[in-house]
């Protein structure tokens, strides 16, 4: 059995993966973080009836009885979370967006030091994983291209876990080709969206638009466009962190990407 916690139990996609974890026979719910439900049992603060489960109001007081912290908070939090995780030899799955690049070569080298191991991934739906190894394949031969980002006004982080992730990969597979540089835009270069690993990232955050990520691929007399829609509930991201979580028993360091993790 792998014991779990999972910080932010209460939220939306963290509510999701605690009751499958909780409903799987081989993963055991040690404890939840929900900082506005702490001291009660999950269940009760889910709503229903109790189910064992204490609720913490901080990572640091489930540390020392977990093998693997799961972390669905926010962009604020999860930067303290992973790292205390890290430093107690707890393995992690990083599903909160909010980390940058250089924060992840900084998470796998403190990882590798403690021996444990850290699972990343700005979106853990299966058939996201897929849509961005697509895109890594695709980019090895297309360098003109660029990402939009979709979430409704109520996400406070741009861009998203995914297409920042989704721009860092790129940027793996070479240069992007640009004919105007962004710095020589005439009028007003922050039309031009955020250089994020040398890729522009355009984030759009409005009403009745759930999460959806899109990178276009450009030649000069064609276009191939890979795209990624999620619905409106949280159940597409709970198969891909179960299979996250078994598979960090005895590996060390940050393996980013569920397609990475899926695909080999």
């Amino acid at each position: 059995m792998i014991r779990v916690a999972v910080a932010g139990a209460t939220g939306w996609t963290g509510q999701a993966v605690a009751r499958a974890v909780l409903a799987s026979d081989d993963l055991d719910l040690r404890a939840a973080v929900a900082r506005r439900a702490a001291g009660a049992d999950l269940g009760t603060a889910w709503g229903g009836a109790p189910v064992g489960v204490p609720v913490h109001p901080s990572v640091a007081d489930v540390l020392s009885d977990v093998d693997v912290l799961v972390d669905f908070t926010s962009a604020e939090a999860v930067r303290e979370h992973v790292f205390a995780a890290v430093a107690r030899g707890v393995a992690v799955v990083v599903g909160s967006s909010g980390l940058t690049g250089d924060d992840f070569a900084a998470l796998d080298a403190a990882a590798r030091e403690r021996g444990t191991g850290v699972i990343a991934a700005g979106n853990f739906s299966l058939t996201a994983a897929l849509a961005i190894a697509a895109a890594v394949l695709v980019g090895r031969h297309l360098p003109r291209r660029e990402i939009v980002d979709y979430a409704s006004d109520g996400k406070r982080d741009a861009p998203s876990g995914t297409a920042r992730e989704l721009a860092e990969r790129l940027a793996a597979t070479g240069p992007t080709e640009t004919t105007v540089p962004v710095t020589d835009t005439v009028g007003a270069p922050d039309a031009r969206g955020a250089t994020v690993a040398g890729i522009q990232v355009h984030s759009v955050r409005l009403p009745s638009f759930s999460v959806s990520t899109e990178v276009v691929f450009a030649l000069p007399d064609e276009r191939l466009t890979i795209r990624h829609d999620a619905g409106s509930s949280a159940e597409p991201y709970v198969a891909g962190t179960l299979a996250a979580i078994r598979a960090l028993p005895g590996r060390v360091g940050l393996t980013r990407g569920l397609d990475t993790l899926l695909l080999g």
